[in-house]
């Protein structure tokens, strides 16, 4: 669900060094309804031109949302739109748009708002300080954070795992039919930015990053995996549904600090702890009533989201199910979030 070096700067989760990153990042698809977007991670057509037709409405009851392509970004945008229409009277539609995508397009007032940005400085100074175009939303509620997952069930049976300093020592157990003679990093989408091959390199591993094409796929695969009781070390993020159904454990990087990831060339730390934060176009934030303060008041918690986001992405419901079961059980969350 996400560092441009993925996150930190950059799920997921956008560019390197700067501190947050982007889980999906390149691209842009329309979409009328949540039950149409693909849960696809990284990537989408190049559609950046596109916008919705309730985009920059001013003085009309309509609202357009930013929603990245990771389920998790998903739950967020179908309970805000469910609460929006069902609650607050908007008409509502969603344009999935990767992560720098997502920014101009929010600029230009083609969207009103994203609800989960994982940390791009760059071009938070150039819209929010610079051009003004953007303001901040708020926290979300939630903290996002990348890192490199063993299955539990291996670390439980070989705990120094969980070092990287050790990863070598197990390279040869961790190798594919794909990874080349190395051991096996598994990646999502060759579209997401992320600091896999820069670490691989740097900490000198005897491993080879492999793309599985897809959040969906590397999914798959690890589910497949853990079927089958089999060892691997994949690129993974939370929150992220997944853990509830295959439980990993995060192996040790060196410990991140401030700028370590400046360089993607040089990068050799951790991906950063990134507390995942909304935006709103400036115009809308300001002249945006109602909807403009909900947005504001939303916040929840990783606990809420992953809720929501396993109703859609495991149960398979749709998103406004997903957040009609939600809705209907958690009365006092969401009303605090209502304006007065």
């Amino acid at each position: 669900m996400a560092p441009d070096p993925v996150r930190s700067g950059a799920h997921a989760r956008g560019v390197p060094g700067s501190g947050g990153r982007d889980r999906t990042r390149p691209q842009v698809a329309a979409a009328t309804a949540l039950g149409l977007l693909a849960l696809t991670g990284c990537g989408a057509a190049d559609m950046t031109k596109q916008s919705s037709p309730y985009a920059d409405a001013r003085g009309a009851r309509t609202v357009t949302l930013s929603v990245q392509s990771w389920v998790g970004a998903q739950a967020d945008a179908a309970v805000a739109r469910y609460l929006l229409e069902h609650e607050l009277g908007y008409r509502v539609d969603t344009v999935q748009i990767d992560e720098i995508p997502a920014w101009d397009a929010l600029s230009q007032g083609r969207v009103d708002a994203i609800l989960e940005d994982w940390g791009h400085p760059e071009q938070e100074r150039r819209y929010v300080e610079e051009k003004k175009t953007i303001a901040p939303g708020g926290e979300l509620g939630v903290t996002g954070h990348i890192g490199w997952f063993v299955p539990t069930y291996f670390a439980d049976a070989h705990p120094d795992v969980t070092d990287w300093k050790n990863l070598n020592a197990y390279a040869e157990r961790l190798r594919t039919a794909e990874s080349g003679g190395k051991g096996q990093l598994l990646d999502g989408s060759p579209s997401c930015v992320t600091n896999d091959k820069a670490l691989v390199k740097n900490l000198r591993l005897d491993y080879q990053v492999v793309f599985s094409g897809s959040e969906a796929a590397q999914i798959t695969q690890i589910k497949q995996f853990a079927e089958e009781k089999k060892p691997f070390l994949t690129y993974w993020y939370k929150p992220q549904w997944l853990f509830e159904r295959v439980p990993m454990t995060e192996v040790k990087l060196s410990a991140y600090e401030e700028g370590c990831d400046a360089d993607p060339e040089k990068v050799a730390c951790a991906y950063p702890h990134t507390p995942l934060r909304k935006f709103l176009n400036a115009r809308f934030a300001e002249g945006g009533g109602r909807a403009a303060a909900f947005l504001k008041n939303f916040r929840w918690t990783t606990r809420a989201q992953n809720e929501v986001a396993l109703m859609i992405a495991d149960r398979k419901l749709s998103p406004e199910e997903a957040a009609e079961r939600w809705v209907r059980k958690n009365g006092p969350t969401w009303r605090a979030w209502l304006p007065k």
